[in-house]
């Protein structure tokens, strides 16, 4: 197995007219920052060649995601690859300054990175210098996508903190990225956050080309299809779909100590998977093949980034995508109420 032709691309046409095309089965490189847990140099890259083996052309990366270390981690991988043979994206709002070791930011959540420490700074200046930063730790002459990253709620703990952070935003570093896409610098721009509430109000405040979306478009829930997800087939507005399996459940099924949106998951939710479990059971499908192929069936969402520490996560991954699931399992999730009843499915 090998090449581009193992995944179905998917076009789409930016602001700038830009085609950009989108393997359905991305690659988000959080985990390579030693997100956890430490991964070893050779395991960072073999884990990247399995991606590219089976045929994943679109690579998200974050100056958070290991302070600095995924970005050059896809350095060293991307060297030498042909620059019209992938879609990149990278992330602003926070620079990364030189600390003492016992200050660096994300101890005990990132292991073994390089001694930094996070700013946010979501201003037309900050924006820039994250920009430039970003190109000298990838090494290279082009990113496609930049996202503003983590504007929400669960980021900076309150609705308040949120609306301020937007703002600083809107007002400042968005003029940045407008100015980036005129120039023909980058080809399109968007946030990645982690609540479809914050997408929306961006979507209409500015002018976005995409959405990455962390976790709240998936197979456990739906509401984004009440308001958000139409706005964005209407205005051309494209989805990279993150955390498709909800930070675990989805891929766990709802066992003791399973986690949801990053802590254990609470016995309603645990009853809701088991419910949508057993549906898929029922249809000889696995809870994680549907959780999977779920968000694709919008035509909205362009791709699903799900996490791999390993080329064995990556193989499986791909097996997991590749699964043939039956429309009578949807309409049998519909009927019993366990999928919103408008949800786009997969064919």
């Amino acid at each position: 197995m090998s090449g581009a032709d193992t995944q179905v691309a998917r076009r789409f046409t930016t602001r700038s007219g830009q085609d950009l095309f989108f393997t359905e089965l991305g690659f988000g490189t959080a985990p390579l920052g030693n997100l956890y847990r430490p991964v070893d140099e050779k395991t960072a890259q073999d884990t990247l060649q399995a991606a590219w083996e089976i045929g994943s052309r679109y690579y998200d990366t974050a100056p958070l995601y290991g302070l600095g270390l995924s970005e050059t981690r896809l350095n060293h991988f991307l060297r030498g690859r042909p620059r019209s043979e992938y879609v990149l994206s990278t992330k602003v709002g926070r620079l990364l300054r030189v600390c003492p070791p016992e200050r660096r930011t994300g101890i005990g959540k990132f292991f073994d990175t390089p001694a930094r420490q996070e700013v946010y700074d979501y201003s037309y200046d900050g924006v820039m210098r994250s920009v430039e930063d970003s190109f000298e730790r990838l090494g290279i002459d082009r990113i496609d996508i930049l996202y503003c990253h983590d504007v929400d709620v669960f980021t900076h703990g309150s609705q308040e903190a949120s609306d301020r952070r937007i703002r600083e935003f809107m007002d400042s570093g968005y003029q940045a990225l407008v100015s980036l896409r005129d120039q023909g610098v980058i080809a399109a721009i968007g946030a990645g956050v982690n609540e479809w509430q914050v997408c929306e109000r961006m979507a209409r405040e500015g002018d976005f080309d995409l959405f990455l979306l962390a976790g709240r478009y998936t197979l456990l829930e739906q509401e984004a299809l009440e308001t958000f997800l139409p706005y964005c087939l209407e205005h051309g507005i494209g989805i990279v779909l993150g955390g498709p399996y909800n930070s675990g459940i989805l891929a766990t099924g709802p066992k003791p100590g399973a986690y949801y949106n990053y802590d254990p998951a609470l016995p309603e939710i645990l009853e809701r998977v088991a419910s949508i479990e057993r549906v898929c059971s029922a249809h000889g499908v696995k809870l994680i093949e549907a959780a999977l192929r779920f968000p694709l069936g919008h035509p909205a969402v362009v791709s699903v980034i799900p996490g791999a520490q390993t080329s064995q996560e990556v193989y499986r991954n791909a097996e997991i995508i590749r699964a043939r699931i039956p429309s009578s399992l949807w309409s049998d999730l519909k009927s019993e109420g366990l999928l919103h009843p408008d949800a786009p499915v997969p064919t």
